[in-house]
């Protein structure tokens, strides 16, 4: 069943600055959670920070996160993005098309708003399917 972004994407997502540092943005993300962080001046989207990109950009280069900025390791533009009137399928489409695993949902004019991921859809699409119990799961500590 096709549904509306905005009744299935996490809202309020975590934001940081692009000079917010590696290691600040990671305890964020412990501390909340979550496997991501939008980057963000003021309301505009500057990148994407996931748990991936700290490991693969940052850490297995051998970069230290107490000095490394975000905005120097992160997903940087062009970001896909979805608005919270775009569908589920669309989601799905631009996930397939760019092999991604979440997409931050920005209203008109940029300023971002919420976040989906493969695990909002699952649940949502299929609640059925393999992905659901994952999704669902409590996270490993």
């Amino acid at each position: 069943m096709t549904r509306q972004i905005r009744d299935v994407m996490s809202p309020g997502t975590a934001a940081v600055e692009p000079m917010t540092t590696v290691a600040r943005a990671a305890r964020l993300m412990r501390e909340q959670d979550i496997g991501d962080v939008l980057v963000t001046y003021d309301c505009d989207l500057f990148g994407v920070l996931t748990d991936r990109d700290i490991v693969i950009r940052a850490v297995a280069e051998g970069l230290d996160p107490a000095v490394t900025t975000v905005g120097a390791v992160c997903t940087r533009p062009p970001v896909v993005t979805l608005a919270p009137d775009d569908t589920t399928d669309r989601a799905i489409e631009l996930m397939r098309r760019h092999a991604v695993r979440r997409l931050p949902v920005v209203e008109r004019g940029g300023c971002p708003v919420g976040i989906v991921s493969l695990g909002d859809l699952a649940v949502t699409e299929d609640p059925h399917a393999a992905m659901v119990g994952v999704s669902e799961a409590a996270p490993n500590r």
